[in-house]
């Protein structure tokens, strides 16, 4: 039988490997936000005649215009909606007059632009509603798990393994905006949350099986509980995202590039949320029981505030046992804050 458990450290550095240099690229250079959160125009045409214009074509004519980042959406009835930066009456008439020489006669519909303090609060928003649904998660499964020991560990975990999704995600977003001029969107956060629910679904059903297995398999050590549970759901769990994958993967060769980093964005997110429900999740769960202070170290190196806290808290106890704990994380929480201030000092000296 497989000794997922057992290797839990070996899954554990490549998660590291993934997550880290996405989060440096987050730290040094952000996200490549559209207009959708930045501010912008909004542009929707119906040509006259069907099937001669293409949403490549009107990229590539918005980009003689230096308006390199322009997305285009075609829908029905030859009807096309451009999003592109902020554009002013006379580049706007420039574009419309080249565009009906190139390419035929249009409708226009609808023109409106969005300004910056617009797209700071969508920003915000989409800040708020990953971290309600966080709350959220965290909530409902350490309720749906009440009646097993430590419930909230449950939750903690299935939450862990959701931050790690999101930061696999939105960390290669970053890597892919600088690489490629990926841009973050409103269909961005649409696929980060569908990821969200696809993560901590596949969580929820290892932890079910966990919770039979301690009853029927009571007395038994909790790796060997754990380690059985994941086996048996294993096979459930990968036929179900290869499903969600093959029909990804058909929208990602056929579906058009207007989405296809909606379609990239939720493979790369459906392939980690089942990697972290494996791998991360429930052997977690295992390290809480036998090892938690390395769990309190890596969480003070990550938030070195929380660091500072949990290690306060650890000194004023007094025990024997915590002492080392609280020297621990006081030295993670200075390592962590030395870190992310360096990269936040080069990414100053990098846009200086």
């Amino acid at each position: 039988m497989l000794d997922i458990v057992g290797k839990r450290y070996w899954y554990y550095l490549i998660s590291a490997i993934v997550v880290i240099p996405g989060l440096i690229s987050l730290i040094l250079f952000g996200l490549n936000f559209s207009i959708d959160f930045t501010g912008g125009s909004i542009l929707e045409l119906q040509f006259d005649e069907s099937g001669v214009v293409e949403p490549a074509h009107l990229k590539e004519l918005f980009g003689e215009y230096d308006f390199h980042d322009t997305m285009v959406q075609s829908s029905t009835e030859n009807i096309f909606l451009i999003r592109s930066k902020v554009l002013d009456s006379e580049t706007k008439r420039q574009i419309e007059e080249d565009i009906q020489d190139r390419l035929g006669e249009f409708t226009e519909l609808r023109f409106e632009s969005v300004g910056p303090a617009v797209g700071g609060e969508v920003q915000q928003r989409a800040y708020l509603v990953v971290g309600m649904a966080a709350v959220a998660i965290l909530i409902y499964i350490s309720f749906a798990f009440r009646h097993v020991m430590k419930p909230v560990r449950y939750g903690a975990c299935a939450i862990v393994a959701m931050v790690h999704d999101i930061f696999v995600v939105v960390g290669l977003a970053s890597i892919f905006g600088v690489l490629f001029g990926w841009e973050v969107d409103a269909l961005f956060l649409t696929a980060l949350l569908t990821v969200i629910g696809f993560s901590v679904h596949d969580s929820i059903v290892v932890f079910d099986r966990i919770r039979e297995n301690s009853r029927r398999y009571a007395g038994q050590p909790i790796e060997d509980v754990v380690n059985h549970s994941i086996i048996q759901t294993l096979d459930r769990s990968i036929n179900t995202q290869l499903t969600v994958v093959f029909t990804l993967t058909a929208l990602l060769l056929f579906g058009g590039v207007t989405i296809r980093n909606f379609v990239w964005t939720l493979l790369i997110g459906i392939v980690s949320g089942t990697y972290s429900s494996i791998f991360n999740a429930s052997p977690l769960l295992v390290e809480w029981e036998r090892r938690p202070d390395l769990l309190l170290y890596a969480l003070s190196f990550v938030i070195p505030p929380a660091g500072l806290i949990i290690g306060l808290y650890l000194a004023f106890r007094g025990s024997d046992r915590s002492q080392p704990w609280a020297k621990g994380c006081f030295l993670a929480a200075v390592a962590g804050a030395v870190s992310i201030g360096g990269l936040f000092l080069l990414r100053g000296i990098l846009l200086s």
